[in-house]
């Protein structure tokens, strides 16, 4: 009988839909290894998880062998196979185990007769959880198909697991005293201008994410007296279900991030010191209500206050499960336990809050006081969520009962606007939705006026941008950031996931052209799950490609899965933040080695991808000649280029001033990297936000660039721009720009009118 892991051992919902069929972690580890056992036709599945406090591995659930061990089988670190794969953190698979002098064997737990052996190790990030076993008594049962496979279950056992001990860490934790909060009177917030960070507008009830600890809608008067035990039981069963309804549709809509996002929710739901707690005082003579409030408020306190930041990032989502249960006491309202009709305001973000929000329907989102990083804003423009950044603190002091108006293309926030000021946003929003119902470009190909053609292509962030990429004709994607599955996720994707991604991604793209750039992690995209190093300049520091030749072990399972990925394509892998020949021969050997053991293990790849470099460092610059020589193709990464160039800090918004891509510095250094790829008959290609931008993009086709990527919505106006182009002119003008050394000639001859600084 075949074995049926590839598509239903590594499908996320499945692992998800055991969770939330689940009473314990107990329960949920004892189904998770009987339906690995079944799909896999292996005789024997185990857990062991490992006690950080004693050091030991302990067999925590098992199908196969003496029940009677659970619990109290132990093994430590480096003992036995199972010990060896924790240690090791790498997959070990044995023929016939008993023949390695390594196993151990264990009177009385009746595996004597099991031959095969595969355990993976169960991490996250780069903390080890716990060891997952399979054994079967035919010799060779396991091949490297069921290894990739036992390694994605292993991925996502590691995200249930983790909640699950917090929350048993929670509860050994005492309650601390919450410290006074001293009030604070909000100015006139009437009309407010910030930074617009994600286009599209906004209207709702203000509604503050991450304010203060008790503020959980508990004094509505709708909720006091009236509800039973009966209407609590009935809230958690429908907040159960609404919970299941949004991680399933989430999961569809974003399979490449969506990876058990609302999990802590439904742990925290099901976990008997929570709900039970909130049962007990109903039974003792409280309302539903006061119950709900008064159990979150203390498990509020206690997430608050621990000194682990895996628990204190659960604080919100404790809140948005007590506001559930509460609004859910009422029924008849679907959209009340949602963010329906609301504008988010909040602090700082996680990605996953992100993902959160927009499965939860909030309208738009603004972020105080400089918490938008990079990444946060990417994926709030790639989830079409509007957003606005604004530096001040006060509007964390709206109440509630303000209607917030939000422009995320002007960076304007209006509190409880004025009719007329809605009636026109309202004309405006509808505008935008007609002009997005327009058919696609009969002709995708962008050409200036005397016939030169340059490619349009998309960068894209999550899968789900892919239809619009394909609405606008994008002639490929010229960059696909390959850290978002990395950013909003728990822990580290297997190379069974990324694999998914990455094979879906070329598939959709219907043989078209795409580059994946390899993993972009650092300055202000952090990994919250990694260990993050202390540094003073994060951005520079051990970023992109930096980190992945430290941590070549996450480097390779990236480029494996990028090699059987693109088995059949043409498949091109670029490194972020080359600064030397030297880095990019480093990288370039890790594929070569990837390469070599895939075809040891007979697993189908592409054996021979065509490798390019990302020019952002100035001494990348310098060395753009050598790179070009070595390298299949070039691309300018023409945000960082100017960010580092400068020493400007493009997330800064003080010295936004100074960003400036038109600086007679960049825009030489522009040159030399086209004149040094033209020179060696490579293909160079440009990303940014300066290509998007009139003023620049025709220097940018002047000076030999026929290969520009930008955000998908961008692609029609880019296209139109270059048609208005005539090659000779634009070279002329390229030509003169780079003889001017001052940014106010420069800006004299572009036309540009620059606000000083405040």
């Amino acid at each position: 009988m075949a074995k049926e892991h590839v598509e239903l051992i590594c499908n996320i919902g499945e692992l998800a839909g055991l969770f939330e069929k689940s009473t314990s972690l107990e329960n949920f580890l004892q189904t998770a290894v009987s339906t690995v056992a079944f799909h896999m036709h292996a005789a024997v599945c185990s857990v062991y998880l490992y006690d950080e406090a004693s050091g030991d591995l302990i067999l925590s659930a098992n199908q196969g062998l003496n029940p009677d061990y659970i619990g109290r089988l132990r093994m430590k670190i480096g003992e036995g196979l199972v010990g060896i794969a924790i240690k090791e953190l790498r997959a070990i698979r044995e023929g016939n185990a008993s023949h390695n002098p390594a196993f151990k064997h264990v009177p009385g737990i009746n595996e004597e007769r099991f031959q095969a052996f595969l355990a993976v190790p169960i991490v996250r990030g780069l903390t080890r959880v716990g060891v997952l076993v399979v054994q079967d008594p035919v010799p060779d049962y396991f091949d490297q198909n069921d290894t990739r496979a036992l390694q994605a279950i292993a991925t996502q056992l590691a995200t249930v697991i983790e909640n699950a001990k917090l929350l048993m860490t929670l509860h050994r934790m005492e309650n601390p005293t919450p410290a006074p909060t001293v009030p604070h009177v909000a100015a006139d917030l009437k009309f407010q201008h910030g930074l617009a960070v994600s286009p599209g507008y906004a209207f709702g009830r203000a509604t503050i994410f991450g304010g203060t600890e008790d503020d959980l809608d508990g004094d509505d008067p709708g909720l006091a007296g009236k509800f039973t035990l009966a209407d609590f039981e009935r809230s958690v069963q429908t907040t159960e279900q609404q919970l299941t309804v949004l991680q399933t549709k989430m999961e569809e809509r974003l399979e490449d991030v969506a990876s058990m996002i609302f999990s802590a929710h439904i742990l925290i739901l099901r976990d008997s010191m929570f709900s039970g707690a909130m049962v007990h005082r109903i039974e003792h003579g409280q309302t539903p209500r006061d119950a709900i409030v008064a159990v979150a408020t203390d498990y509020i306190h206690r997430f608050a206050a621990s000194d682990n930041p895996r628990l204190r990032e659960k604080v919100q989502d404790l809140k948005d499960l007590s506001r559930r249960l509460l609004r859910n006491l009422k029924p008849g309202d679907e959209n009340a336990a949602d963010y329906h009709g609301r504008v988010i305001v909040a602090r700082e973000l996680l990605p996953s809050d992100i993902l959160k929000l927009v499965a939860q329907r909030a309208s738009g989102l603004l972020l105080i006081d400089g918490g938008a990083t990079s990444h946060i804003a990417i994926l709030a423009r790639s989830l079409q969520l509007p957003m606005v950044l604004i530096d001040n603190r006060d509007m964390l002091d709206l109440p509630e009962t303000a209607e917030l108006l939000l422009d995320g293309d002007q960076g304007t926030i209006y509190v409880n606007p004025s009719d007329d000021v809605r009636r026109r946003y309202q004309e405006l929003q509808q505008s935008s939705r007609d002009a997005e119902k327009l058919p696609p470009p009969e002709n995708a190909v962008a050409c200036t006026t005397d016939g030169e053609h340059i490619a349009v292509m998309a960068n894209i962030n999550m899968l789900s941008e892919l239809k619009l990429a394909r609405h606008f004709r994008a002639a490929g994607v010229g960059l696909y950031r390959s850290e978002f599955p990395f950013i909003v996720r728990n822990d580290f994707p297997s190379e069974e996931e990324q694999f998914r991604v990455y094979r879906s991604l070329l598939k959709q793209m219907h043989g078209h052209e795409v580059v994946f750039r390899t993993l972009d992690v650092g300055g202000d995209k952090m990994l919250s799950y990694f260990p993050s190093v202390n540094e003073a300049n994060p951005f520079l520091g051990l970023r992109a490609l930096r980190f992945s030749l430290r941590y070549k072990d996450i480097f390779s399972r990236q480029l494996r899965a990028l090699l059987r990925a693109g088995e059949g394509h043409t498949l091109q892998i670029m490194f972020p933040m080359v600064a030397s020949v030297d880095d990019f021969v480093a990288a370039r050997d890790v594929v070569s080695d990837c390469c070599r053991q895939l075809a040891q293990e007979q697993v189908p790849h592409n054996p021979a991808p065509r490798l390019g470099a990302m020019v952002e460092l100035p001494s990348a610059v310098e060395v753009a000649p050598e790179l070009a020589a070595e390298a299949d193709f070039l691309s300018i990464g023409g945000n960082d280029l100017v960010q580092y160039v400068l020493a400007v800090d493009r997330t800064n918004a003080q010295m936004s001033d100074a960003y400036l891509a038109y600086h007679p510095s960049i825009l030489r250094a522009l040159k030399r990297i086209a004149d040094a790829a033209i020179a060696a008959g490579k293909p160079v290609s440009f990303c940014g936000e300066m290509a998007t931008d009139p003023h620049m993009l025709p220097f940018l086709v002047g000076i030999g660039i026929r290969r520009l990527s930008v955000e998908p919505r961008q692609i029609p106006r880019v296209r139109q721009c270059i048609a208005t182009q005539c090659l000779a002119d634009v070279r002329a003008q390229a030509l003169h720009l780079l003889t001017l050394g001052r940014i106010s000639e420069v800006e004299h001859t572009l036309g540009i009118k620059r606000t000083p600084a405040a």
